[in-house]
């Protein structure tokens, strides 16, 4: 209990100064103490499950769990340089919820997996993270764009960078969540037997989707300069989606059909 209640207290300390610093229009510094506490403790409780069992829990709240912190750690990454730390407000919160969701209905026994397994694994769970972060990144971007257009100039627009490096942002993020989905889906081409026998296709087949989607947005991106509305829209399409591939999934399995 002690690393749960850690994280939840550290990540809504740091979301609560991040609140204020965004209601000033200012880019503060004082939350990233918090941030890190949070991230310490609620990786450590994680680590302290794995240790526990020998393998690290994969169920549906334990990803959630992970996920949040993966979108955290990239959120304090990427808020040390050019005012993106606003979408903390939002992640910091989340990250609690979802450590407490684990810490209080997550654990249950995991089946054996290969370390080829494993890989696929994490590297999913790094991609969901970076892409999650990306798509806050689209709709701050999309609120932006959209309060300039009707000249509302809100205190919390003076917290956030200007709009070309802000999609720049944007499109950094979900280059690297693209490479690390691109290198999820070869492993677990490579490695996963037989996705029918493993309730795998529907979730194979949403993810190649959400795949192609994103490779077509940054294909346009680098050829013809996509941007604004329409880049915010494919984000949001192709993270929809890969929700609905990786949780959507595992929600009907383990909860609902009670299968691992």
């Amino acid at each position: 209990m002690l690393p749960t209640l850690a994280a939840a207290l550290f990540y809504l300390i740091a979301a609560a100064i991040l609140v204020r610093d965004v209601a000033r229009g200012i880019d503060g510094r004082a939350w990233k103490i918090p941030a890190a506490l949070a991230l310490l403790a609620h990786a450590w409780l994680h680590i302290e499950a794995w240790h526990r069992t020998g393998v690290p829990d994969m169920h549906f709240f334990a990803a959630l769990s992970l996920v949040s912190l993966g979108m955290a750690a990239v959120t304090t990454l990427l808020g040390t340089r050019k005012q993106l730390d606003a979408i903390g407000v939002v992640v910091f919160p989340l990250a609690a919820v979802f450590a407490a969701c684990y810490s209080f209905f997550g654990h249950a026994p995991q089946p054996p997996m290969t370390w080829q397994v494993q890989v696929h694994a994490w590297l999913a769970l790094f991609a969901y993270a970076t892409l999650a972060v990306g798509a806050l990144l689209a709709i701050v971007l999309w609120l932006q764009e959209r309060a300039m257009r009707n000249r509302e100039f809100h205190g919390w627009m003076r917290a956030l960078p200007p709009l070309t490096e802000l999609e720049s942002a944007l499109f950094r993020t979900l280059t690297v969540g693209f490479l690390l989905l691109s290198a999820a889906i070869l492993v677990g081409a490579v490695f996963v037997g037989n996705l029918f026998q493993q309730h795998l296709v529907h979730k194979t087949v949403l993810s190649l989707a959400s795949w192609l989607i994103f490779a077509i947005l940054l294909f346009g991106r680098w050829r013809w300069g996509w941007r604004g509305p329409r880049a915010v829209r494919w984000t949001l399409v192709a993270m929809a989606i890969l929700l609905l591939a990786f949780f959507g999934s595992r929600f009907v399995l383990e909860l609902i059909l009670k299968r691992a």
